[in-house]
């Protein structure tokens, strides 16, 4: 018998008056800049809006709960209509460990475990001061509790003051805004900060009625835009299923993509590679035999096979990838040692070494059915010929095949990666504005944008490096 379709969640607003203040700014200050400049001042003006927890100096003021009545016969209790309150916290600490990991880990479903999701993972991040105020990431975590207070939902959320470090670039809607005399910063993500890995945003405990509860939460993350007086709410990342979810509620979509190996039941790498055309096989097998041939010994390190001085030792890799590469270092040292501590055997550091010492290093994390290639490194001024590849690439197919897993997400960008067996993949991000006047603008750019990368992945995905027959059961998606 199907099950009803779930009834919209009806909202009673604070009885708070909230009064508009424009978000109006003089012309003359690149928006970065001005982010900076205005996040302090929109701060206290929300200090009306209701109370703080958290850090006392920054006083982020966080709006009062709202309550929404969730209708259908699943969400009754007693015959009487379900009441959910949506709720914001200024760190993942004031929220459970135990509660946060049960909306976000699913034990039915092992396959859709998603580290960077976990509480470990984004307290990490929190208490090693990578993504904090003081960074531009002020955590802004919305909770929904059920009537007796049981916390039956989360979103990871944050107020920006800058669009750094999501991998979804803005930065032309920001310059937009700008000349329009707008301000475009602070504005609200939903993501994992610095990780562009796509798993679900709105993380719901397991109940009959959780897609009720998802729907609050929306309205609650879209309520909460307004309340704020904040140009926007981005959600990166998301699952596919969020993503046609979100368009229902009005959230502009934006699709973009990435580079996946996908596991074929292979036994071995040399399985894997009799799937590719011959040319390709060959050159793959010529890039691994250099590295023995440099004296380089590779070595897959999880849990306490990773020492303290490894992450030492790995942080000063990424701070010469990030200060000769990249840009900026947005995590910090304790991060990495966090990282070892809290998630133990989820964690898999490939590390390079030559005389006993290690040269490089590439950070992965090991999900339900996916590898996450993370950050890579090496020491300054090092140069070794196709480390990057083994250490990167070739070695993670090693492991998932060994883990029994069925992909290998390498991380953002990086053409190269299809000559080596990863194929294009989608991602998602969803996008709801303030200003209709943009949000349509927007809207009209992201439908020119969706068909160009849609035609960019089929040319990639149709220079595979897989035979013709194993291309085309690789279809992109």
């Amino acid at each position: 018998m199907a099950s009803p379709a779930p009834a919209p969640a009806t909202r009673h607003p604070s009885p708070t008056a909230v009064v508009p203040v424009p978000r109006v700014r003089r012309r003359g200050h690149p928006p970065s800049r001005a982010g900076f400049q205005i996040l302090a001042p929109r701060l206290k003006v929300n200090a009306l809006m209701g109370w703080l927890r958290g850090d006392t100096t920054t006083r982020a003021l966080i709006p009062p709960a709202e309550s929404y009545t969730l209708s259908g016969s699943a969400s009754e209790v007693g015959g009487q209509p379900r009441e959910v309150s949506i709720s914001v916290a200024s760190s993942i600490m004031d929220i459970p460990a135990a509660d946060w990991d049960a909306c976000a880990c699913d034990p039915a479903d092992p396959e859709k475990f998603n580290p960077f999701l976990t509480h470990a993972f984004l307290s990490s991040l929190e208490e090693s001061g990578s993504a904090v105020k003081e960074t531009g990431w002020l955590p802004f975590h919305v909770v929904a509790r059920d009537e007796n207070g049981h916390i039956i939902g989360v979103v990871p959320l944050y107020l920006k003051s800058h669009s750094r470090g999501e991998f979804v670039f803005d930065h032309t809607w920001a310059e937009a805004y700008y000349s329009y005399g707008l301000e475009y910063y602070p504005k609200l993500q939903s993501c994992v900060p610095f990780t562009p890995v796509t798993g679900q945003r709105i993380l719901l405990r397991n109940t009959s009625y959780s897609d009720q509860v998802f729907e609050a939460l929306v309205k609650g993350l879209k309520s909460l835009t307004t309340k704020m007086n904040v140009s926007s709410l981005h959600i990166t990342f998301p699952s596919e299923g969020e993503f046609s979810k979100l368009k229902d509620s009005g959230l502009l979509q934006r699709i973009g993509l990435q580079y996946h190996w996908r596991n074929r039941n292979y036994k071995s790498f040399d399985e894997f590679l009799m799937d590719l055309k011959q040319p390709k096989r060959k050159n793959i097998r010529q890039e691994r035999k250099k590295i023995p041939a440099q004296n380089l010994q590779m070595k897959r390190l999880r849990g306490d096979e990773i020492k303290s001085s490894h992450w030492d030792t790995f942080y000063k890799f990424y701070r010469n990838t990030t200060d000769n590469h990249w840009g900026r270092p947005y995590l910090t040292r304790d991060f990495f040692h966090l990282l070892g501590e809290k998630m133990g055997g989820n964690v898999m550091l490939i590390v390079a070494e030559q005389d006993d010492k290690v040269v490089a290093g590439a950070l992965n994390l090991i999900g339900g059915d996916t590898l996450f290639g993370r950050l890579w490194g090496c020491l300054p001024d090092a140069y070794f010929p196709n480390l990057h590849f083994e250490a990167c690439y070739y070695q993670a197919i090693e492991a998932a095949i060994e883990l029994n897993l069925s992909k290998v997400e390498a991380g953002a960008q990086g053409e190269h990666k299809i000559q080596r067996g990863y194929l294009p993949a989608t991602t998602y991000s969803c996008h709801y504005f303030s200003e209709p006047g943009f949000a349509a603008a927007i809207g009209n750019f992201l439908a020119h944008e969706t068909a160009q990368v849609k035609h960019a992945m089929k040319i990639l995905h149709d220079s595979g490096p897989y035979k013709e027959d194993i291309l085309k059961e690789f279809a992109p998606y």
